[in-house]
């Protein structure tokens, strides 16, 4: 019988033993919920914010793409058409980018733009003539002009090199799309939003920006989302 209860204990306590094990690293280290969040990876820390970045600038070039397409097909001025073929040039070399840093930190990617997304998508579209070269100036305008802030908050703050190659890169293209954007004349510059609040911290849905929902942005051109 004390046989019996010795081989009863020894049973009950290999789960814990192994349980408490497979914690033992990451309780030594910091038992706070933001180290338990962080990953760690060969080119250094991988933050929550980190991995939205990168989210982020593959759903940026999911919809950006199209619509600098739509822009060379159907934009009534050299500048809107040129500012397309911009958004083309530059996320499909962001894109692929950041295909290879999501595979090197093994991070999943959306493989389609988000709801709101999809509504500017439709919005630009339907537009024809002026209409499309004025909504594609400030919805595109308005997004870059959110996303720059997290880049640059990323850039200047990530300690994942890989994510820090990412976010100089996308600084660049962003900046170059700004101001090809601004170079149509079209840019209604005080219906512009200002600098996301709480970038500090990443979306609470699936990396789509600041905005969950699919409202598009007005027909003044106002966006919130990358």
């Amino acid at each position: 019988m004390i046989v019996a209860v010795l081989f009863t204990g020894t049973a009950l306590a290999v789960p814990i033993v192994r349980s408490a094990g497979s914690y033992r690293t990451a309780a030594r280290a910091d038992p706070s919920p933001v180290a338990v969040a962080t990953l760690q990876t060969a080119s250094g820390p991988l933050t929550p914010l980190d991995r939205d970045f990168v989210k982020r600038v593959r759903l940026a070039g999911l919809w950006e793409i199209p619509a600098g397409r739509m822009a060379v097909a159907k934009g009534g001025t050299p500048e809107v058409r040129t500012a397309g073929q911009h958004l083309i040039d530059g996320h499909t070399d962001l894109d692929r980018a950041v295909v290879d840093v999501a595979r090197t930190l093994g991070l999943g990617l959306p493989d389609e733009p988000s709801d709101q997304q999809k509504a500017w998508l439709k919005q630009l579209d339907d537009a024809q003539g002026p209409d499309f070269d004025r909504l594609f100036a400030n919805i595109v305008r308005n997004a870059h002009g959110q996303v720059f802030a997290v880049v640059a908050q990323v850039r200047a703050g990530t300690q994942n090199s890989t994510v820090r190659d990412l976010a100089t890169t996308a600084n660049s293209t962003v900046l170059d799309h700004m101001t090809v954007l601004e170079n149509t004349g079209l840019v209604k510059f005080g219906d512009l939003s200002g600098p996301p609040s709480g970038t500090s911290a990443p979306s609470q849905g699936p990396s789509q920006g600041p905005s969950q929902g699919p409202s598009p942005a007005p027909s003044s051109g106002p966006a919130t989302q990358h």
